[in-house]
């Protein structure tokens, strides 16, 4: 599902451009702050209306203007042609366009653009807090399971409601009832769709791990939330006095988390940097693996800033290799591009972009 045609205005530095990238691998090169990265930014944010750099979008929109454009032709699996755009404004504003037609969520946005980031942020999926790891997990479950987002919708109001009534401090148990069963209802079956999810994506990512680095003692577990020997309905109760005296739920789906260990041990305690990188390349690319193992409706676009950062040249090269044989389309930014030519197939469609102080040219 690549991208065929790339048009970007007004996104940090980047003078107004309209790029044509290989449906395959993109190279980006360009000094330090030259504005590669802003690229980069701009696919993430025509894919999940926000950028991955900063939370504030004053600084993403160029100085002097009003808002920033990102519009794109590009091919679904199917093989018919769709065009999305984003316009997002300096009050947080935004307004997305599919196909001529104006929508309102950006959940459509994310199922029309699967979007993959490695960059050097992606190692909070390691030594981050449990959310880090369950926005990836959800993020799997999101694009093969239909049913999630109105599931997890019914899960995030539900537990709000409940939070909003436990803070109140004494409270009757029975104005609770109707909130934790439908905190229930919905919690158990996103544990379910997790524990679906999870169960498929293990294999690929211990073969995946396999090509990259040999940790036979690494294991990935999945801690839903609440003991696992009780219901989720039977620890509420059983907690409703602390949780009334924190004014929050201590347990539930939204505790879940992914487990990376080596001997027992937290990995991020005992791998070096360039090591967990490779756990976390490996981790996103299984996920792609495995989008199109499943037969998604569409695949992913992957997204990775500074690859040679960390890593020497034997693992590059079995990271490309990976990324190529996924057959997808790849855009990655690096400061010298002679790292990155002599990585791929002869066969392989490959497009070279240099940026130099925001301006975009296609070298090849």
């Amino acid at each position: 599902m690549p991208l065929k045609r790339l048009t970007v205005t007004a996104v940090r530095n980047l003078h107004p451009v309209t790029l044509h990238p290989s449906p395959r691998i993109n190279i980006i090169s360009g000094a330090n702050g030259s504005g590669k990265t802003s690229l980069l930014e701009a696919i993430h944010i025509l894919g999940l209306a926000r950028s991955f750099r900063s939370t504030r979008l004053q600084p993403v929109i160029q100085h002097g203007q009003d808002a920033c454009t990102v519009f794109s032709e590009l091919v679904l699996s199917n093989g018919l042609a769709c065009s999305i755009g984003i316009t997002r404004g300096k009050q947080a504003d935004y307004q997305i366009r599919i196909d001529g037609q104006t929508v309102r969520s950006t959940a459509q946005l994310a199922e029309t653009l699967p979007l993959q980031l490695i960059n050097p942020d992606s190692f909070r999926l390691l030594e981050g807090a449990p959310k880090q790891r369950r926005q990836y997990l959800d993020w799997g479950v999101f694009h093969v399971e239909h049913q999630f987002l109105p599931v997890w919708q019914r899960l995030q109001k539900s537990l709000k409601q409940r939070n909003s009534l436990l803070r109140r401090g004494r409270i009757q148990r029975s104005m609770l009832v109707p909130w934790e069963t439908e905190l229930v209802s919905a919690g158990e079956r996103i544990d379910d769709f997790r524990r679906s999810y999870l169960l498929r994506l293990k294999p690929v990512f211990e073969e995946i791990l396999a090509r990259l680095l040999p940790l036979d003692d690494l294991t990935l577990s999945y801690y839903r939330g609440w003991d696992k020997e009780r219901g989720l309905a039977q620890v509420l109760d059983d907690q409703f006095e602390r949780d009334s005296q924190l004014g929050y739920t201590q347990s539930g789906p939204q505790r879940a988390d992914l487990r990376l260990r080596v001997k027992g041990m937290n990995a991020v305690d005992i791998l070096s940097r360039g090591q967990q990188k490779l756990v976390v390349c490996a981790l996103k690319i299984a996920q792609g693996y495995l989008l199109r193992q499943l037969g998604a409706s569409q695949e992913s676009v992957f997204l990775v800033d500074d690859l040679p950062s960390e890593l020497d040249e034997r693992h590059r090269r079995a990271l490309c290799s990976l990324l190529e044989d996924l057959q997808c389309q790849v855009f990655i930014s690096c400061v010298d591009d002679q790292q990155m030519q002599d990585c791929w197939k002869n066969d392989t469609p490959l497009s070279m972009f240099h940026v130099e102080h925001g301006r975009i040219v296609q070298t090849e």
